[in-house]
């Protein structure tokens, strides 16, 4: 393979730096013959989406070829790295294409029947059964563990969670005795506080999370996923329950203060990481446009891209670009962090030490 040869400033930085790449890895002492690909501008580590569904379509579950599209689509808008939070199909043959964003696999959503999406996860039958359930998505997935905090109980008309305390830590117990992480979808309070006292490593949407529930967040270094473009869909979600008022108006007052949340969770030292939610009703390459959100809602420009590059990447146990590190990155003629808009526009995309862009 041909050696190529890279210059420009590497974020996090301000400095100039020369990078090599050989084999896939970067490289930081000169190699003879290289062929310069980038040469002045800005390089950024490769976008991070660390809530993203390949594999979920607007109707449910989507074909094998139709969920390498999605990771097509998200390719080609920079992100290079993608935290699947969930998928009903088995998309372990697209980790096998070089040319395709890496893909960390959460397995399948763990929920009760009738308390999520039909067709999207596993229905556990009794509260008792979820620790063994939990068992099997570890072997399944790659570390992680996807459950179903809360979801709307139609008896209850409004959201409510779906597990018993005991029953939550056993099952985090498990998943972390086995090498896995935890997260979990959470729309309202409730659930919120057993889930993080139970041990979670990760909260996605967190649009209930209140003041004392940050507090123990960042004290324990639970992490923050808040995919602030799909909470941009309740109140269509709200418009829809006409037959669940509570539920209803619920929704629109979580809309209301999500924004505010996050730059509270910010500010505290809650870790704060960029996922879309794409599969399903937001549709996959819309990356930049959470991290752009996520600087409106109170992070700076540099820690909005931290969220979505060396920051998740370091998160999710990858790395930034250094000496045999993966070369899996971004270059751009202009400085991201002085306009986010810039994102939208790579000169070079490298994954696996191939440009792809």
């Amino acid at each position: 393979m041909t050696a190529l040869h890279l210059r420009g400033v590497v974020l996090p930085g301000d400095a100039e730096r020369d990078i090599w790449v050989v084999n896939g890895r970067v490289r930081t002492q000169p190699v003879p013959g290289a062929q310069t690909v980038v040469d002045g501008g800005f390089i950024v580590p490769g976008l991070v989406d660390a809530h993203c569904h390949v594999g979920i379509g607007p109707q449910g579950p989507v074909d094998l070829e139709t969920a390498a599209t999605q990771a097509e689509t998200d390719r080609d808008a920079g992100t290079l790295l993608i935290r699947d939070c969930g998928a009903p199909i088995d998309t372990r043959p697209l980790q096998e294409r070089l040319d395709l964003p890496r893909i960390i696999r959460a397995g399948r959503h763990l929920a009760r029947p009738r308390r999520y999406i039909p067709h999207l996860g596993i229905d556990v039958g009794e509260p008792e059964q979820l620790p063994a359930a939990v068992a099997e998505q570890v072997e399944y997935g790659d570390g992680w563990i996807k459950l179903v905090g809360d979801w709307i109980d139609r008896d209850q008309g409004d959201l409510a969670p779906l597990w018993p305390q005991d029953v939550l830590k056993e099952a985090i117990d498990v998943a972390h005795a086995g090498g896995a992480r935890v997260t979990a979808h959470v729309f309202g309070e409730d659930a919120l506080p057993g889930l993080i006292e139970a041990g979670i490593d990760c909260v996605e949407h967190g649009t209930g999370l209140t003041t004392d529930v940050i507090a123990e967040m960042a004290r324990r270094g639970t992490a923050l996923v808040p995919t602030l473009i799909n909470i941009e869909n309740f109140p269509g979600i709200a418009s829809g329950a006409g037959k669940y008022p509570k539920y209803a108006q619920h929704m629109l007052d979580l809309h209301a203060r999500a924004g505010a949340m996050v730059a509270e969770a910010v500010e505290a030292g809650v870790p704060v990481y960029a996922g879309t939610d794409a599969g399903g009703g937001i549709a996959h390459g819309r990356l930049v446009d959470e991290i752009v959100a996520l600087h409106k809602a109170g992070m700076t420009a540099e820690q909005a891209i931290a969220s979505a590059s060396w920051g998740a990447r370091a998160w999710l146990g990858w790395s930034g670009l250094d000496e045999g590190t993966a070369a899996d990155l971004l270059a751009f003629d202009e400085d991201p962090r002085l306009d986010l808009e810039v994102l939208r526009s790579p000169k070079r995309i490298m994954l696996r030490g191939r440009v792809v862009g």
